[in-house]
């Protein structure tokens, strides 16, 4: 195998578009499924159930593309403005920045002649590269990419949101919460199942993780909808 293809493997290199996918996800499930939920508590008919579904769906996919697209860039324009600040250092005083980057290694482990050594060797191929990846911290695994993100997010926000919209299409309304309830548990233990997957985590954890929250969310809503006390 060859070490390209090595490190591509690891788990942590899916770790930008995993994170704003899970997020994504499992935010529209819990968001469509706790919508529903609470319209159907205070609702006798299929039809504002299912308007308020099809609307949360579609708020919540454009907001959370719009949050990670603005949450990300704001990353990125950050990580920029310290990567110009680091060349403009390394033009006005390179000498006391090749000592912090032999500094830095040397606080890793190596000796001081060896910090010494491979600060000079990684400065004279890039500088640059060597001071954002290991003064700065960033690396192109961390580096996120605001459109990647606004897509992944927004995706699979809808991907989860659909599964309740379904159901509140086909269930009938006198059961509909407990259809919606039980559903959505199963839409969580199957997300679960998959981002520890792809992941590489504890499966039972992120199954306990996520089908937690998702009943806290579902009971509340619910509990909100039935305080009106009306039926619709």
């Amino acid at each position: 195998m060859e070490l390209n293809n090595y490190l591509d493997n690891h788990f942590i290199h899916r770790s930008n578009w995993l994170r704003a996918a899970v997020l994504g996800a499992n935010d529209g499930i819990i968001s469509v499924s706790s919508i529903a939920i609470g319209v159907a508590a205070a609702s006798s008919t299929h039809e504002p159930i299912i308007l308020a579904t099809v609307a949360g769906l579609v708020a919540g996919a454009l907001s959370m593309a719009a949050g990670e697209y603005v949450s990300v860039s704001s990353q990125t324009d950050t990580e920029k403005a310290d990567i110009e600040r680091e060349r403009k250092e390394l033009e006005e005083m390179p000498e006391q920045e090749l000592l912090m980057l032999a500094k830095i290694y040397e606080k890793r482990g190596l000796t001081p002649q060896t910090a010494l050594q491979v600060a000079t060797e990684l400065t004279e191929k890039d500088a640059l590269a060597a001071h954002v990846r290991d003064e700065l911290g960033i690396t192109e695994t961390s580096q996120a990419n605001p459109i990647q993100a606004a897509f992944a997010s927004g995706g699979a926000f809808i991907t989860g949101g659909i599964a309740p919209l379904l159901v509140t299409l086909f269930a009938p309304v006198q059961e509909m919460e407990y259809y919606l309830y039980a559903s959505t548990l199963l839409f969580l233990i199957i997300l679960g199942i998959m981002a520890a997957k792809t992941g590489g985590s504890s499966i039972f954890k992120s199954v306990v993780r996520v089908c937690i929250w998702g009943s806290i969310a579902m009971g509340v809503s619910a509990f909100v909808g039935s305080l009106f006390g009306v039926r619709i």
